[in-house]
């Protein structure tokens, strides 16, 4: 088994994902995939969708096995969310 190597800062693999993802990947996998994840190589914009972070991941390297993968979860603005949520009454 290779070792994969990141050739791209975190902050290019955002920037390149999310301009990807808003530039028509949302467009077709938003309907009836809320909360799935997608998985996108930032070199080539190929994507694969899955119910976890792995297998969408997975499915992506056994298509590409040098991508470069950025991965968000479909109808938020991130794959995890950390901490509590504080809900403020007026």
């Amino acid at each position: 088994m290779s070792v994969r190597q990141r050739r791209y800062s975190k902050e290019e693999m955002a920037r390149r994902g999310q301009e990807l993802y808003e530039s028509g990947i949302r467009q077709e996998v938003e309907a009836g995939n809320e909360g799935k994840i997608v998985a996108i190589d930032i070199e080539t914009g190929e994507f694969e969708v899955d119910e976890t972070l792995m297998a969408a991941t997975d499915r992506l390297f056994e298509r590409r096995p040098d991508a470069q993968p950025w991965t968000i979860r479909i109808g938020h603005r991130a794959v995890y969310h950390f901490g509590s949520r504080s809900l403020k009454k007026n």
